[in-house]
């Protein structure tokens, strides 16, 4: 089967399909330096980019308790931690490491070609 993949553009009727993603660009790499992260709002959606190592993830940037932006806060290894209570979250999972959130954060799927970090929304 084939995945087909739509940069920057909402998918029609006639190319809709169950696999189908839609990756909206959202960064260059040069402007996410390793254990950065950044907040950006793309479809409506609050989003957290964070560079490990080299490899980039992106979960909600709203955190789950009290809808304070993570982006805000701190990273410390692979995990973010909110900046009202201080609610820690895996930046590779959207798990909840130590509350008192108790609700995980999306993730969200990210793709790097030409320097260009793309996120399906």
């Amino acid at each position: 089967m084939i995945r087909r993949l739509h940069i920057n553009g909402p998918l029609s009727d006639s190319n809709r399909g169950d696999l189908a993603m839609t990756y909206t660009k959202v960064s260059l790499t040069e402007d996410l330096p390793q254990g950065k992260m950044r907040g950006f709002e793309a479809d409506g959606k609050q989003i957290l980019l964070v560079n490990l190592d080299g490899k980039y993830y992106a979960i909600g940037d709203i955190c789950t308790h009290m809808t304070c932006k993570l982006s805000e806060g701190s990273i410390k290894g692979d995990t973010v931690i909110c900046p009202c209570h201080f609610s820690v979250f895996d930046v590779r999972t959207g798990k909840v490491l130590s509350g008192p959130a108790s609700r995980p954060e999306p993730t969200f799927k990210v793709k790097v070609e030409k320097q260009q970090i793309s996120v399906d929304l």
